[in-house]
């Protein structure tokens, strides 16, 4: 048989399409992983599958099988016979890790966020969320009807933000402003750490009951009860007054156009003299290129699956913008955020 290197087999069109096909497999290995708490069990050194398979009451030979599937899947490593450690990337999935994305790995495997894509095709003749028509009204109506849900959602969206929060608290200038609303701000994680490397700022955490049903206790987490509030209620109505500042990080992408301006507006219209709107979303490229690193065009569907919404070019945002009264005033980006947009605005 002929050797087979490794460029010949990335280049392979079948192996492509059957890596794509069989993807699915792989996010229900990290699902179980992540539901049974594997990750925690194995812990930071060698684990022997004996000892963990009686952890779990399963047939050691049974957890073999789950725990080599993690290490094809490079969550895992194998040092010697029926004996494991975990990767850079499996430490991720355990509780206490301090970059850990558990949350976010458990909501992504759940049924409430695959089924939905499993009518991908409808959301795109259509134009309307798959998840309306699997669970009968919208995501943020289903989540806020289930609190566990709710609770899974807030702490994955805090798990992502975290490393763009430090980013963002380093870059961008906020000592020319006194306070910030954070609007959409769910369980704190962005405003709690910029408040916490400005001490000059006060702030407001702004969102639904349902989105800031956590927020209160991360605010007090961080001593920042005294400089922080939390307040509920529909940013499609109104936002708090009395900031010179209105934060706005992945919000409008959770929005069709009309919805997303509405918003927008509202901000415009909260501010007062010298305020400011800074939008903080992903810019989707003009079109695709294979040297992108994040996967722009995946997360526009994952939009329009699960929430109606959608990801935007650069002129996509000013427009919206310029429709909800906003005029843009600069543009940046974050250096370890690739195609991470901030987008600072006044009220024309």
């Amino acid at each position: 048989m002929p050797e087979v290197n490794a460029v010949q087999v990335a280049s392979n069109p079948h192996q492509t399409l059957l890596r794509l096909v069989f993807g699915s497999t792989g996010t229900q290995v990290v699902g179980a992983v992540v539901r049974l708490g594997l990750a925690d069990a194995i812990g930071e050194g060698q684990t022997a599958v004996d000892g963990i398979a009686r952890h779990y009451d399963i047939p050691a030979e049974r957890m073999n099988r789950l725990l080599r599937a993690m290490v094809e899947l490079d969550l895992a490593t194998e040092p010697r016979p029926g004996v494991y450690s975990l990767t850079e990337a499996g430490h991720l999935l355990r509780v206490n890790h301090p970059g850990s994305l558990r949350h976010m790995a458990r909501l992504v495997t759940d049924p409430v966020t695959q089924l939905p894509w499993s009518r991908l095709d409808s959301s795109v003749r259509t134009g309307r969320a798959a998840f309306e028509d699997v669970f009968g009204r919208p995501m943020f109506e289903h989540f806020a009807a289930h609190p566990d849900l709710s609770a899974l959602y807030n702490a994955a969206m805090g798990e992502i933000t975290r490393g763009l929060a430090v980013e963002l608290a380093e870059c961008f200038d906020f000592s020319r402003f006194t306070r910030v609303t954070d609007v959409g701000g769910g369980d704190g994680t962005l405003l709690t750490t910029v408040l916490g490397r400005h001490p000059h700022l006060t702030g407001v955490v702004f969102d639904s009951p349902s989105g800031v049903a956590q927020t209160l206790g991360a605010v007090r987490a961080a001593g920042l009860d005294r400089r922080c509030t939390v307040t509920t209620g529909d940013f499609f109505e109104a936002v708090p007054t009395g900031s010179d500042l209105y934060l706005l990080k992945s919000i409008v992408h959770d929005w069709d156009d009309e919805r997303a301006v509405t918003v927008l507006r509202r901000c415009g219209e909260a501010l007062g003299e010298g305020g400011r709107v800074l939008l903080v979303e992903q810019v989707l490229p003009e079109r695709p290129e294979s040297t992108e690193p994040r996967d722009p065009f995946l997360s526009d569907l994952t939009m329009l699956v699960l929430y109606g919404g959608r990801e935007r070019t650069r002129a996509d945002l000013v427009e919206l913008c310029t429709r909800a009264g906003l005029k843009i005033t600069s543009t940046a980006t974050l250096p370890a955020q690739p195609g991470i947009s901030l987008m600072e605005a006044t009220a024309t």
